[in-house]
Protein backbone atom coordinates (compact mmCIF):
# COMPACT_ATOMS: atom_id res chain seq x y z
CA UNK A 1 0.00 0.00 0.00
CA UNK A 2 1.03 3.62 -0.50
CA UNK A 3 1.43 5.93 1.82
CA UNK A 4 -1.23 8.71 1.49
CA UNK A 5 -1.90 11.47 3.63
CA UNK A 6 -4.24 14.83 4.07
CA UNK A 7 -3.92 17.81 6.09
CA UNK A 8 -6.56 20.39 7.04
CA UNK A 9 -5.66 23.13 9.02
CA UNK A 10 -8.21 24.73 11.43
CA UNK A 11 -7.40 28.30 13.10
CA UNK A 12 -3.37 27.80 14.66
CA UNK A 13 -3.80 23.89 14.26
CA UNK A 14 -3.26 21.51 11.43
CA UNK A 15 -4.96 18.02 11.52
CA UNK A 16 -3.31 15.48 9.84
CA UNK A 17 -4.40 12.12 8.63
CA UNK A 18 -1.73 9.20 7.71
CA UNK A 19 -2.24 5.47 6.64
CA UNK A 20 0.16 3.17 4.50
CA UNK A 21 3.37 3.86 6.82
CA UNK A 22 2.20 1.87 9.85
CA UNK A 23 0.60 -1.02 11.25
CA UNK A 24 0.25 -2.55 7.71
CA UNK A 25 -0.88 -5.87 8.83
CA UNK A 26 -4.37 -4.69 10.45
CA UNK A 27 -6.84 -4.49 7.96
CA UNK A 28 -6.79 -0.72 8.38
CA UNK A 29 -4.74 1.70 10.08
CA UNK A 30 -4.37 5.63 10.54
CA UNK A 31 -2.16 7.75 12.25
CA UNK A 32 -4.10 10.83 13.22
CA UNK A 33 -1.89 13.91 14.56
CA UNK A 34 -2.27 17.32 15.57
CA UNK A 35 0.99 19.58 15.96
CA UNK A 36 2.65 16.85 18.41
CA UNK A 37 -0.13 15.22 19.67
CA UNK A 38 -0.22 11.61 17.72
CA UNK A 39 -2.37 8.68 17.86
CA UNK A 40 -2.21 5.19 15.65
CA UNK A 41 -5.39 3.90 15.32
CA UNK A 42 -6.12 0.08 14.06
CA UNK A 43 -8.80 -1.97 12.55
CA UNK A 44 -9.36 -5.62 12.80
CA UNK A 45 -11.78 -8.04 11.91
CA UNK A 46 -12.37 -11.47 12.21
CA UNK A 47 -13.83 -13.73 9.56
CA UNK A 48 -14.44 -16.89 11.39
CA UNK A 49 -18.09 -17.48 12.20
CA UNK A 50 -19.48 -18.71 15.50
CA UNK A 51 -22.64 -20.75 15.23
CA UNK A 52 -25.72 -18.87 17.03
CA UNK A 53 -23.94 -16.19 18.27
CA UNK A 54 -26.81 -13.27 17.68
CA UNK A 55 -24.82 -10.61 19.15
CA UNK A 56 -21.72 -8.01 17.27
CA UNK A 57 -18.63 -8.51 19.43
CA UNK A 58 -16.90 -5.35 18.92
CA UNK A 59 -13.73 -4.43 21.06
CA UNK A 60 -13.03 -0.65 21.59
CA UNK A 61 -9.57 0.11 23.33
CA UNK A 62 -8.49 3.64 24.04
CA UNK A 63 -4.70 3.10 25.50
CA UNK A 64 -2.22 5.85 27.03
CA UNK A 65 1.33 4.97 27.83
CA UNK A 66 3.15 7.57 30.00
CA UNK A 67 6.06 7.76 27.49
CA UNK A 68 3.87 9.51 24.97
CA UNK A 69 4.25 12.51 27.52
CA UNK A 70 8.09 11.63 28.17
CA UNK A 71 7.82 10.32 30.96
CA UNK A 72 8.66 6.52 32.15
CA UNK A 73 6.96 5.25 36.01
CA UNK A 74 9.47 4.80 38.96
CA UNK A 75 10.01 4.44 42.44
CA UNK A 76 7.92 0.93 43.44
CA UNK A 77 5.25 0.70 40.87
CA UNK A 78 7.20 0.63 37.44
CA UNK A 79 4.41 -0.75 35.44
CA UNK A 80 0.88 1.02 34.61
CA UNK A 81 -1.73 -0.75 36.11
CA UNK A 82 -5.17 -0.46 34.70
CA UNK A 83 -7.20 1.70 32.73
CA UNK A 84 -7.46 5.37 33.93
CA UNK A 85 -10.75 6.96 33.88
CA UNK A 86 -9.82 9.02 30.59
CA UNK A 87 -9.21 6.04 28.53
CA UNK A 88 -12.33 4.06 29.63
CA UNK A 89 -14.49 7.49 29.10
CA UNK A 90 -12.57 7.77 25.64
CA UNK A 91 -13.21 3.98 24.71
CA UNK A 92 -16.86 4.58 25.08
CA UNK A 93 -17.08 7.75 23.42
CA UNK A 94 -15.45 5.42 20.31
CA UNK A 95 -17.53 2.76 20.56
CA UNK A 96 -20.92 5.38 20.82
CA UNK A 97 -20.81 6.64 17.35
CA UNK A 98 -19.38 3.88 15.24
CA UNK A 99 -21.30 0.95 16.81
CA UNK A 100 -24.54 1.59 15.28
CA UNK A 101 -23.15 1.71 11.74
CA UNK A 102 -21.82 -2.06 11.10
CA UNK A 103 -24.29 -3.69 9.42
CA UNK A 104 -27.07 -5.64 11.18
CA UNK A 105 -25.90 -8.75 9.92
CA UNK A 106 -22.19 -8.53 11.02
CA UNK A 107 -21.44 -10.89 13.72
CA UNK A 108 -17.32 -11.20 13.63
CA UNK A 109 -15.35 -10.45 16.20
CA UNK A 110 -13.95 -6.75 15.29
CA UNK A 111 -11.46 -4.79 17.62
CA UNK A 112 -10.48 -0.92 17.57
CA UNK A 113 -7.10 0.32 19.68
CA UNK A 114 -6.23 3.61 19.48
CA UNK A 115 -2.56 3.97 20.87
CA UNK A 116 -1.29 7.43 21.62
CA UNK A 117 1.75 7.57 20.63
CA UNK A 118 2.73 11.28 21.28
CA UNK A 119 1.04 14.02 23.50
CA UNK A 120 1.89 17.33 23.62
CA UNK A 121 0.17 18.71 26.55
CA UNK A 122 -1.77 21.25 24.10
CA UNK A 123 -4.42 19.49 22.04
CA UNK A 124 -6.47 16.56 23.29
CA UNK A 125 -6.18 12.84 21.71
CA UNK A 126 -10.22 11.74 22.24
CA UNK A 127 -11.57 13.20 18.91
CA UNK A 128 -8.44 12.55 17.05
CA UNK A 129 -9.16 8.85 18.24
CA UNK A 130 -12.99 9.10 17.20
CA UNK A 131 -12.02 10.49 13.67
CA UNK A 132 -9.10 7.66 13.41
CA UNK A 133 -11.61 5.12 13.94
CA UNK A 134 -13.30 5.96 11.38
CA UNK A 135 -10.75 6.80 9.41
CA UNK A 136 -9.25 3.36 9.94
CA UNK A 137 -12.56 1.31 9.18
CA UNK A 138 -13.46 3.33 6.22
CA UNK A 139 -9.84 2.17 4.66
CA UNK A 140 -10.46 -1.80 5.71
CA UNK A 141 -12.19 -4.08 4.11
CA UNK A 142 -14.83 -4.40 7.13
CA UNK A 143 -17.92 -3.34 6.03
CA UNK A 144 -18.50 0.19 8.04
CA UNK A 145 -21.43 1.90 6.27
CA UNK A 146 -21.02 5.39 6.87
CA UNK A 147 -17.74 7.62 7.38
CA UNK A 148 -17.67 9.57 10.33
CA UNK A 149 -15.37 12.29 12.21
CA UNK A 150 -15.15 13.71 15.52
CA UNK A 151 -14.56 17.51 16.58
CA UNK A 152 -14.59 19.16 19.74
CA UNK A 153 -15.61 22.81 19.93
CA UNK A 154 -15.25 25.48 22.29
CA UNK A 155 -16.61 29.32 22.57
CA UNK A 156 -14.54 32.08 23.57
CA UNK A 157 -14.79 35.86 23.10
CA UNK A 158 -17.86 34.54 20.85
CA UNK A 159 -15.94 32.38 18.72
CA UNK A 160 -16.81 29.10 18.00
CA UNK A 161 -13.18 27.11 17.81
CA UNK A 162 -12.66 23.71 16.17
CA UNK A 163 -10.64 21.91 18.52
CA UNK A 164 -9.38 24.24 20.82
CA UNK A 165 -6.64 23.48 23.08
CA UNK A 166 -6.44 22.84 26.75
CA UNK A 167 -6.01 26.58 27.52
CA UNK A 168 -8.59 28.26 25.20
CA UNK A 169 -10.96 25.42 26.56
CA UNK A 170 -10.09 27.21 30.12
CA UNK A 171 -12.02 29.96 28.95
CA UNK A 172 -13.78 28.85 26.69
CA UNK A 173 -18.02 29.16 27.55
CA UNK A 174 -18.51 25.51 25.86
CA UNK A 175 -17.05 22.55 25.35
CA UNK A 176 -19.17 20.07 23.10
CA UNK A 177 -17.77 16.93 21.65
CA UNK A 178 -19.81 16.28 17.94
CA UNK A 179 -19.58 13.07 16.06
CA UNK A 180 -21.38 12.89 12.50
CA UNK A 181 -21.49 11.60 8.83
CA UNK A 182 -21.80 14.19 6.13
CA UNK A 183 -25.63 14.16 5.97
CA UNK A 184 -25.90 14.64 10.27
CA UNK A 185 -24.87 14.33 13.78
CA UNK A 186 -24.86 10.87 15.31
CA UNK A 187 -23.36 11.82 18.79
CA UNK A 188 -23.11 14.64 20.80
CA UNK A 189 -21.49 14.60 24.38
CA UNK A 190 -21.45 18.73 26.11
CA UNK A 191 -20.73 20.58 28.83
CA UNK A 192 -21.30 24.49 29.09
CA UNK A 193 -21.32 27.57 31.44
CA UNK A 194 -25.30 28.58 30.93
CA UNK A 195 -25.02 28.81 27.24
CA UNK A 196 -28.26 29.94 25.20
CA UNK A 197 -29.72 27.50 23.03
CA UNK A 198 -29.21 29.52 19.87
CA UNK A 199 -25.48 29.59 20.41
CA UNK A 200 -25.48 25.08 20.93
CA UNK A 201 -26.86 24.92 17.59
CA UNK A 202 -24.64 27.21 15.86
CA UNK A 203 -21.80 25.42 17.98
CA UNK A 204 -23.44 22.25 16.55
CA UNK A 205 -23.80 23.86 12.95
CA UNK A 206 -19.85 24.49 12.88
CA UNK A 207 -19.01 20.95 14.16
CA UNK A 208 -20.74 19.75 11.04
CA UNK A 209 -19.09 21.51 9.04
CA UNK A 210 -15.57 20.65 10.18
CA UNK A 211 -16.72 16.92 10.23
CA UNK A 212 -18.02 17.45 6.34
CA UNK A 213 -14.40 18.16 5.35
CA UNK A 214 -12.97 15.30 7.09
CA UNK A 215 -15.33 12.65 6.24
CA UNK A 216 -14.68 13.83 2.52
CA UNK A 217 -11.33 13.52 2.81
CA UNK A 218 -11.39 10.07 4.51
CA UNK A 219 -13.59 8.66 1.54
CA UNK A 220 -10.91 10.23 -1.07
CA UNK A 221 -8.50 8.66 0.59
CA UNK A 222 -10.55 4.83 0.83
CA UNK A 223 -11.19 5.94 -2.80
CA UNK A 224 -7.67 5.80 -3.23
CA UNK A 225 -6.74 3.17 -1.09
CA UNK A 226 -9.37 0.90 -2.95
CA UNK A 227 -10.17 -2.21 -1.03
CA UNK A 228 -13.39 -3.67 -1.15
CA UNK A 229 -15.73 -4.12 1.36
CA UNK A 230 -16.73 -8.21 2.89
CA UNK A 231 -20.41 -8.92 1.77
CA UNK A 232 -22.61 -9.40 4.48
CA UNK A 233 -25.62 -11.17 4.64
CA UNK A 234 -28.77 -9.06 5.75
CA UNK A 235 -30.26 -10.29 8.91
CA UNK A 236 -34.30 -10.59 8.73
CA UNK A 237 -36.42 -10.38 11.87
CA UNK A 238 -39.46 -12.13 11.48
CA UNK A 239 -42.57 -10.28 10.60
CA UNK A 240 -44.70 -11.72 13.07
CA UNK A 241 -42.43 -10.87 16.22
CA UNK A 242 -41.39 -7.16 14.55
CA UNK A 243 -45.70 -6.79 14.78
CA UNK A 244 -45.86 -7.94 18.38
CA UNK A 245 -42.89 -6.08 19.50
CA UNK A 246 -44.77 -2.81 18.07
CA UNK A 247 -48.14 -3.13 19.26
CA UNK A 248 -46.64 -4.14 22.64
Amino acid sequence: MTAIKKTFNYGESDLTIETGEMARQADGAVVVSMNETVVLVTAVGKRQAVPGRDFFPLTVNYQEKTYAAGRIPGGFFKREGKPAEKEVLTSRMIDRPIRPLFPGGWRFESQIIALVLSADSANDTDVLAITGASAALALSDIPFQKTIAGVRVGLVDGQYLINPTFEQRKQSKLDIIVAGTKEGLVMVEAGAKEVNEEQVVEALEAAHAAIKQIVAAIDDMAKEVGKKKATVASKEVDAAFAAEVEGK
